[in-house]
């Protein structure tokens, strides 16, 4: 699997991010100001985030997703660790990623990666989102705010 940043003339892989966020106008409101990278296996573009500047020291993780014949091989945790060192290399401290309180299997995978849960955002997805959002069973409401302290040591 190879990792780049999209190039600037590349169209978005709005298939892929509309996959981990249902809303294209979200999704192009932060893409506008973000940096994108793709994951490609032999040519196929197999996953893709976001890399979201916040502050001078805090950075997010938006969109992060994968195919889904990709997922459980190892790939997500390399997408993950991409993203912490191109936020280190651009001089970032902290790395924000947030995700809903249904998707149990994501909230137990980020903590794995060395996050640890900082806030809750409740009513989130009500807020944002114009329909009612189900997985797992549990109505997605509440947005989890992870964070990850990049130590100078990461790489």
């Amino acid at each position: 699997m190879n990792i780049r940043q999209l190039r600037e003339n590349e169209p978005l892989p709005m298939e892929l991010l509309l996959e981990a966020d249902p809303s294209e106008e979200l999704v192009l409101a932060y893409a506008s100001t973000g940096f994108c990278y793709i994951a490609e296996d032999q040519g196929w573009k197999i996953g893709a985030y976001i890399l979201l500047p916040l502050t001078k020291t805090a950075i997010e993780i938006k969109n992060i997703v994968l195919q889904t014949s990709e997922r459980g091989k190892g790939s997500g945790k390399e997408l993950i660790k991409h993203a912490l060192s191109e936020a280190q290399r651009m001089g970032y401290e902290t790395v924000e990623i947030g995700t809903g309180n249904s998707s149990i299997d994501q909230i137990a995978f980020y903590q794995k990666c060395g996050f640890r849960i900082v806030s809750i955002d409740r009513n989130f997805f009500v807020r944002h989102y114009p329909e009612p959002i189900f997985e797992n069973g549990i109505q997605c409401r509440d947005m989890i705010r992870l964070e990850y302290k990049i130590e100078a040591s990461f790489i």
